[in-house]
């Protein structure tokens, strides 16, 4: 079924209205008519199948099927902490890929070696929107605004798992991930990555230093490992 957002104030027991930009994609793009079933997900953990049952000028008014609560969702939270880069284009890249992973919340970085300047958080909000629709996720990840990597390093998850990628480090990540954890902070650098005294401050703050191999990635693809390993290997 194709899968649209509707807005948790558009949906009540038994109905749900598509309006906006989905309304848009529903009538001129699907063409979809009264008796189509559709998927609708509200970005809050919640997924809804239901019918098509009137079409207005600018709404689709349709009845609800089923309800599923977290379809899709990983069981595990993850937040990743990414610096930004210098060509936007692999940023957005790595938003859409990590969402399609499942990751939770993403907090774009500037540290000592970030080249990029602009956070174009509202096009990675809309990216976040179009990839959780696209994997079929019902939650919307949601995206900080630009923010200093001590920032993201003081964050207040004391009980989260703490993971920092670093090219010279030894510990695999399935060393230190185990099943006994909920919530995880993911951190990757931008070009360059992070410098000793980052990483550093990152080790007195809690973090687990961990390697994702001897060979050096491009930032878009250490995120993408970082979040894929934390959320599907356990320590052995």
């Amino acid at each position: 079924m194709e899968t649209f957002y509707v807005s948790p104030q558009e949906i009540t027991l038994t109905t749900l209205t598509i309006t906006g930009d989905e309304f848009s994609h529903l009538t001129h793009v699907m063409r979809m008519k009264v008796g189509d079933a559709i998927r609708a997900v509200d970005g809050a953990g919640n997924a809804y199948d239901a019918v098509i049952a009137e079409l207005k000028l600018r709404s689709a008014h349709c009845t609800i099927r089923a309800h599923h609560r977290l379809l899709h969702e990983p069981p595990r939270a993850i937040t990743l902490g990414a610096g930004i880069l210098k060509n936007p284009s692999r940023f957005d890249f790595l938003v859409e890929k990590v969402v399609e992973l499942g990751v939770s919340r993403i907090a774009p970085l500037r540290t000592e070696r970030t080249i990029g300047r602009q956070a174009k958080v509202e096009r990675w909000q809309k990216l976040c929107l179009a990839a959780m629709k696209q994997s079929g996720r019902c939650v919307l990840p949601h995206v900080d605004e630009l923010q200093t990597l001590d920032a993201f390093l003081s964050a207040p998850e004391a009980r989260a798992l703490k993971l920092i990628a670093h090219e010279h480090a030894t510990q695999p990540i399935a060393a230190v991930v185990g099943g006994g954890w909920e919530h995880a902070l993911v951190c990757v650098g931008p070009e360059g990555g992070f410098s000793d005294e980052e990483i550093a401050r990152a080790v007195r703050a809690g973090f687990h230093v961990v390697s994702l191999g001897p060979r050096r990635l491009r930032s878009e693809t250490a995120a993408i490992i970082s979040v894929g390993l934390a959320l599907h290997v356990d320590a052995t």
